[in-house]
């Protein structure tokens, strides 16, 4: 799977605006101040809060 760094680099939680990182399976962005997961379906981060999966 392949999210370009430069993508990574410039994408923010769209709650908090903070920084978000991949997670260890590379499947989803995780924001650690928000606590959320944002799945990432066919190379296409899903940034909708909606969708977002609480990782309390």
């Amino acid at each position: 799977m392949g999210i370009h760094k430069e993508l990574l680099d410039i994408l923010a939680c769209p709650k908090c605006k903070g920084e978000i990182h991949l997670n260890e399976e590379e499947n989803g962005l995780i924001c650690d101040e928000c606590k959320l997961l944002y799945e990432i379906k066919d190379e296409i981060p899903i940034l909708l809060i909606d969708e977002a999966i609480s990782i309390d």
